[in-house]
C-alpha cells in the first residue's frame, strides 16, 4: 500500500524524469494517457526514455485537427510508441448530422456530447488496459482544479495517478521541445472543453 502523503513529500523537488522512474517502479502495469495536443511530446518523450514499451492510451474523439493527427503520427513513429486508441461508439459525422454539430458549453446535449466523445472511450480504455499506475501530463497552471492537485493521487478503482509535470510552466515545456527538437501541435481543438482552462471531467471523475 502506497503512502500517498509520504510519496508526495519525497517527490516534491524531483524532476519529471525522476517522478516517472518512481511511477514505473511503483506499479507492474504503468500507462501514459495522451491527447497528442500541445506539449504532449514532452510527456511522451520523457516516458519513452524511462520505459520504451509503456502503454499509451489515446481517446481520439474524431474531432482533432489535421495538425494534431500529423504530429501524433510523427511521435508514434519516431518514439516507437505503443499506442492503444479508443474512439467513441458514435462517429463525429453521425453526431454532426443527427444532432447539429458540437454543442457549446451550457447548451443542451453538451454533457451528453462530453460523455460520448471523451469520458466513455477513455473509461473503456482505462478498464481494458487496466493499469495500476496512470501517468498524465496535466500541469497546475492549466486550470483552477489542477492548482490543487498533488503529484501523486489516488484515482478511480485504486489506480495511482501521477502528474510528473504538474509544477512545470509553459516556458519549461517549450524549452524541452526545443532542446530535444520535438514537434508540437499549434492548432489544437478539444470539443468537450470549450475553453482551454476548463476541465472536461476526465481528471475530476477518474
Amino acid at each position: 500500500m502506497i503512502d500517498i502523503q509520504k510519496v508526495n513529500e519525497e517527490l516534491s523537488n524531483a524532476t519529471p524524469l525522476e517522478i516517472i522512474k518512481w511511477a514505473v517502479s511503483a506499479g507492474k502495469k504503468p500507462m501514459v494517457s495522451t491527447h497528442f495536443g500541445p506539449h504532449e511530446a514532452v510527456v511522451l518523450h520523457t516516458a519513452a526514455a524511462v520505459k520504451k514499451d509503456m502503454t499509451i492510451l489515446w481517446a481520439d474523439s474524431g474531432y482533432n485537427t489535421r495538425d494534431t493527427y500529423i504530429v501524433a503520427e510523427k511521435l508514434i513513429s519516431s518514439l516507437g510508441l505503443q499506442v492503444e486508441v479508443y474512439t467513441p461508439k458514435i462517429t463525429a459525422t453521425r453526431w454532426d448530422n443527427a444532432f447539429g454539430g458540437v454543442p457549446a458549453v451550457g447548451e443542451e446535449r453538451h454533457d451528453e456530447f462530453t460523455a460520448n466523445f471523451k469520458l466513455e472511450p477513455f473509461s473503456r480504455g482505462l478498464k481494458e488496459v487496466a493499469p495500476d499506475v496512470w501517468i498524465t501530463g496535466v500541469r497546475a497552471e492549466q486550470t483552477e482544479f489542477r492548482k490543487n492537485m498533488d503529484i501523486v493521487s489516488q484515482g478511480a478503482d485504486g489506480v495511482i495517478k501521477v502528474a510528473p509535470f504538474l509544477h512545470w510552466k509553459e516556458a519549461d515545456m517549450d524549452a524541452y521541445l526545443k532542446e530535444h527538437d520535438l514537434p508540437n501541435v499549434k492548432n489544437y481543438f478539444d470539443p468537450t472543453k470549450g475553453l482551454s482552462n476548463r476541465e472536461c471531467g476526465l481528471h475530476t471523475q477518474l
